[in-house]
């Protein structure tokens, strides 16, 4: 579950044209665990999924 999130994660965030820079600072999440989500090596809480949904301007569920 936490590599296809973070694969998620990653395409959207790619489909839009962000850096991680840009998406941690949209969503107020450090870059290093943007990178971790990314890799599969985190589990975001549904908090975090909540946050970076918004910052990629999709669904929680488009991450899941």
């Amino acid at each position: 579950m936490a590599t296809y999130i973070g694969w998620r994660v990653r395409e959207l965030r790619q489909r839009k044209g962000l850096t991680t820079y840009e998406l941690a600072k949209r969503s107020g999440i450090l870059r290093p665990n943007i990178s971790r989500i990314e890799s599969g090596r985190h589990v975001p809480s549904v908090e975090t999924l909540d946050r970076l949904a918004r910052a990629l301007g999709v669904s929680p569920a488009d991450l899941l």
